[in-house]
C-alpha cells in the first residue's frame, strides 16, 4: 500500500502561535516594568540615595555595565545592601517569576531591560556606550546613549 502524507509543517499556525506568545510576553513585560521601577525608587528613597549613575559600554557582540555611582545628600555613597522584590517575565509562562534581589542587582536588571527595549543589539558590532541617571526625587531614569558606527566613503574617477 502506498500513501501520500503531508509532512510539511503548518507554518501559519506555528507563526500565529509564536506571535501570540510574543504579544503576551511583551504585554506582561510592559506591565511589570513600572512596578519594578517603583519598588526600586521606594528602596532608594528609604536608604537616602538621591542619584544613581550607571555607565555601560559594549561592542563586538559583548556589553556590560562599567560602573555604578551612588550619591546621597552628603556626596558619594555606598551602594545600599537592602533587598527588594522584582518580577520578570519567563518565556511561555503566563505568570512572572518573582525574586528578592539586592538593590544593585535590581538596578542592573532594569538597565539591561531598558537598553533591550530602546536599543536592542546595543552591544553588537561597533556597539554603544552611555549612562543611565536615576533621579530619585523625580523618580525618573534618563538614558544618554551614544552609538558607534563605522563609516566608509567611496569614490571612483575615470578620466
Amino acid at each position: 500500500m502506498t500513501g501520500t502524507f503531508n509532512t510539511m509543517p503548518n507554518t501559519d499556525a506555528a507563526t500565529s502561535d509564536w506571535e501570540a506568545q510574543r504579544a503576551a510576553h511583551d504585554r506582561l513585560h510592559a506591565e511589570l516594568q513600572p512596578h519594578n521601577k517603583a519598588a526600586l525608587f521606594d528602596a532608594l528613597t528609604a536608604t537616602g540615595v538621591t542619584l544613581v549613575v550607571v555607565s555601560f559600554d559594549g561592542y563586538g557582540d559583548s556589553g556590560q555595565i562599567e560602573n555604578i555611582e551612588v550619591k546621597s545628600a552628603d556626596g558619594i555613597a555606598a551602594m545600599p545592601e537592602d533587598k527588594i522584590e522584582i518580577a520578570s517575565v519567563v518565556w511561555g509562562q503566563p505568570e512572572p517569576d518573582r525574586s528578592t534581589v539586592s538593590i544593585a542587582d535590581a538596578i542592573e536588571c532594569l538597565v539591561y531591560d531598558l537598553l533591550n527595549d530602546t536599543h536592542y543589539g546595543w552591544e553588537n558590532n561597533d556597539g554603544a556606550y552611555g549612562d543611565f541617571t536615576f533621579d530619585v526625587a523625580k523618580r525618573t531614569i534618563t538614558l544618554d546613549y551614544n552609538e558607534r558606527y563605522t563609516a566608509s566613503e567611496y569614490s571612483q574617477h575615470v578620466f
